[in-house]
């Protein structure tokens, strides 16, 4: 199974030199405002200094602003890790973690073929390709492609009424969290 605690260290090691760097630059920005207004007589740097700050301010609030009035622009395709095999019932029967991935064949895995999603112990594993479509992350999106399979692969979007949408052959559709993958009758739900 990919994608284990092991692809988090990372974002750990990441958010620790995020924070170090966030504490430099205000340690340099009291620096800079303790020089200006205490210790330099000159008051066109004053000024200077000033507008600079409001105008930095004025960004990080505009910016601050935008993210929280619009929550779904803090989430992304790439929010998806992991994608879940669902019976005739809609229980998870089994889940596969592909967060870190690029690229997934999702098929039967045999002799000759090996499937990164491997759907051979599926219900309707008997109409399931060894090579039936691919998952493609690229530019933080995520992409399915039906692989010319024999009996087709679909997408039913999150919240979508009706039919699920049938793939053309090699043709790239975004995917997103809450989609569901249609692998002949087999679904894959995107979380």
């Amino acid at each position: 199974m990919k994608g284990t605690a092991d692809s988090l260290k990372p974002n750990a090691e990441k958010s620790v030199w995020v924070t170090a760097i966030d504490l430099l630059i205000g340690l340099l920005v009291v620096i800079t405002l303790a020089y200006t207004y205490i210790w330099n007589p000159v008051s066109g740097l004053k000024l200077i200094v000033a507008f600079i700050l409001m105008a930095c301010v004025a960004a990080f609030m505009l910016k601050k602003h935008r993210f929280s009035a619009n929550p779904e622009a803090l989430a992304s395709p790439a929010a998806i890790s992991k994608l879940a095999l669902l019976n005739e019932d809609g229980q998870r029967v089994k889940e596969w973690f592909i967060q870190g991935e690029t690229s997934l064949l999702i098929g039967k895995s045999a002799s000759d073929n090996e499937a990164d999603i491997d759907l051979s112990e599926a219900e309707y594993a008997s109409l399931i390709s060894k090579q039936h479509a691919v998952l493609n992350f690229a530019s933080g999106v995520w992409y399915l492609e039906d692989l010319d399979s024999r009996n087709g692969v679909g997408l039913k979007k999150q919240g979508a009424g009706g039919p699920k949408q049938v793939l053309e052959n090699e043709t790239p559709h975004k995917v997103e969290s809450g989609d569901i993958i249609y692998i002949a009758n087999t679904r894959l739900l995107v979380k």
